[in-house]
């Protein structure tokens, strides 16, 4: 039976694929690609970038396939609708999985997705396999393989622990950040899919951000400060990427001042 190898590769930093995952990609046949057009060309490069480390400059075999398109026209508040759109493109990403798996995968064949930091935080790698086994058409087992989240480069790069002493973390989005505002009863929030910069929104300047794009990568950057004396900034930094690049990957822990001694009651 053929099988499919979801593998977690980090935040793009070579370095950072674990033993197990390394290991993976030797047992691959083939490795497929999702190809975002040009804008984000530097993706696929990454990918690349992270194959030949560890298999050899082009010693391995790699399937590309342009994207299916997303509705990416919805209303922010509109909920449903973005719901809508969110399942029509899986739907139309498990028909590509589909074919490209039938196509390129002998009966007792490996295929592998690289998936971005770990394929169970925020990423829709596993939730589309699970449609393409659901239509039943193509046979295959598959497998996930861990890997380092933006979430742990985040805090290694900044220095910082994410919890306090036996506090929770809480992982939201940024459009859920622009929505809801600030968690209430949260003291640390770490944002992904932040379209925008929905920080600047928040009514409290004082908290806390420590920011990061392209985490792992040569481009990385990182900035850190209370929001209302940084905000502005980051905001601007992260806008000349984006157009300098053509797209950005970014990620920022918000974090609220712990109380002072003498302003703790018991």
């Amino acid at each position: 039976m053929r099988t499919i190898l979801l593998i977690g590769i980090g935040a793009g930093d070579p370095d950072q694929l674990t033993l197990q995952a390394v290991r993976a990609l030797r047992r691959a046949d083939v490795f497929f690609v999702l190809d975002k057009g040009p804008a984000a060309a530097d993706l696929v490069a990454l990918r690349r970038t992270i194959l030949d480390a560890h298999l050899g400059a082009g010693d391995y075999r790699l399937v590309q396939a342009a994207d299916p398109r997303r509705d990416r026209d919805r209303d922010p508040g509109d909920a449903a609708g973005y719901g809508a759109a969110v399942d029509d493109w899986h739907a139309r990403r498990a028909e590509l999985y589909e074919r490209m798996i039938e196509a390129e995968v002998p009966d007792d064949g490996v295929g592998a997705f690289l998936v971005w930091g770990d394929p169970s935080l925020y990423d829709s790698t596993l939730r589309i396999i699970d449609r393409v086994v659901a239509r039943g058409t193509v046979a295959f087992d598959y497998e996930v393989i861990p890997g380092i989240t933006s979430v742990q480069a985040l805090a290694a790069r900044h220095r910082v622990v994410l919890n306090r002493i036996g506090g929770p973390v809480t992982i939201t989005t940024g459009r859920r950040l622009a929505a809801d505002g600030f968690p209430p009863g949260v003291d640390d929030a770490v944002v992904m899919l932040d379209a925008g910069t929905a920080f600047q929104d928040l009514d409290d300047p004082d908290l806390h951000i420590y920011w990061g794009a392209y985490l792992g990568t040569d481009d990385e950057m990182l900035l850190s400060g209370r929001v209302g004396d940084i905000g502005a900034s980051i905001a601007r930094t992260r806008a000349d990427a984006r157009r300098r690049k053509g797209w950005i990957m970014d990620i920022y822990l918000l974090r609220r001042d712990p109380p002072s001694p003498a302003s703790t009651t018991l």
